[in-house]
């Protein structure tokens, strides 16, 4: 059974929903309201577009969960150029990332993936020459004009970090999170994060949230909505916009749920959909922006049949594949 995931985050094709329900359902817009059209990791996604009340959205398709993707053809990765989808200086990249990792509500008490100990370790660790997958990001910029496909040395380049980008843990965890967050309630605890660090707009154009939700928790309605993950955006009063990922406990799924790697640990779909997630915020900060290709995926979309390892303070992460300009392809290390 094929899922469906329409921005702004309305899923109908599996449930039948008829164009009428949906339209009266699109309550924010497109790119209105209290958060951005949200982009998500759904195994073997592809992308094609519906209108509705004069309005274009864009429908990603992909099987359900943990079952292998399908491979793109070779056709179709030829025309999967990403370019730059707006003219502006900020908003498009982040050149100097930094990510805080939200463990949020009670429910955290119990984590039989260990993920509170491997998230922030993995943040910690990504940085300088042990990290190659995350310098394939180097080739993209902002401030360069729309439609640029290849950087050169134009533009403010994503920095390859030299340091940690582990901006801070919020361990938020002293009342129980929602069991079913709805997408409002998600981006409502990004903001109370970004307050939490006394972060402002400016550093937010530097910051992604990484709200975690715990085990047995159904964020958005996963698993059961067709998604591994999303990225989106928000705005909060001192903060400004506010990049975050809904990051469900993916070990929920089983330990091959949303990863492509044979014999996978309980870890590895976890770090496949947020190594998919951050490197799509670095690339597409406040969708959709930044760098996408003509149908509108992003840098991760177009690779979700290619895993790979990175080892980072011993310890072996699945890294998701990432779409390289440069190499014309899906590749798992860059330069």
């Amino acid at each position: 059974m094929r899922h469906a995931f329409l921005t702004p985050r309305l899923r109908f094709a599996a449930a039948g929903i008829g164009t009428a329900a949906l339209a009266g359902a699109l309550a924010l817009g497109p790119t209105t309201g209290a958060f951005a059209a949200p982009h998500g990791h759904a195994t073997g996604a592809h992308v094609t577009t519906v209108s509705l009340d004069g309005k274009t959205y864009h429908l990603v398709l992909g099987p359900k969960l943990g079952i292998k993707p399908i491979h793109a053809s070779a056709a179709t990765v030829a025309k999967s150029q990403l370019s730059v989808h707006s003219s502006a200086s900020t908003g498009v990249v982040t050149p100097t990332p930094k990510v805080f990792v939200v463990f949020w509500g009670s429910q955290w008490s119990k984590d039989p993936a260990s993920i509170k100990k491997f998230a922030p370790a993995f943040f910690k660790n990504l940085f300088g020459s042990a990290d190659t997958w995350g310098t394939i990001l180097n080739q993209y910029c902002e401030g360069v004009a729309k439609g640029t496909v290849t950087c050169g040395s134009s533009g403010i380049h994503i920095n390859h970090p030299t340091a940690s980008i582990l901006g801070g843990v919020f361990m938020d965890t002293s009342a129980a999170a929602p069991s079913h967050a709805t997408a409002g309630q998600i981006a409502a605890e990004a903001v109370k994060a970004a307050k939490h660090f006394g972060q402002t707009a400016t550093d937010d154009l530097n910051s992604q949230y990484v709200v975690a939700s715990a085990h047995g928790t159904h964020p958005d309605g996963f698993p059961n909505s067709g998604f591994c993950a999303y990225h989106s955006s928000t705005s909060g009063t001192g903060v400004g916009k506010v990049a975050f990922t809904n990051m469900p406990y993916i070990h929920d799924l089983g330990n091959t749920g949303c990863t492509t790697l044979p014999n996978p640990n309980a870890q590895d779909g976890w770090f496949s959909t947020e190594t998919h997630e951050y490197a799509e915020t670095d690339t597409d900060v406040f969708p959709a922006a930044g760098w996408l290709d003509s149908g509108g995926s992003e840098i991760g979309d177009l690779c979700v049949q290619l895993d790979g390892t990175e080892t980072l303070g011993g310890v072996a992460y699945d890294v998701q594949g990432l779409w390289s300009n440069l190499d014309k392809k899906c590749v798992t290390k860059g330069p």
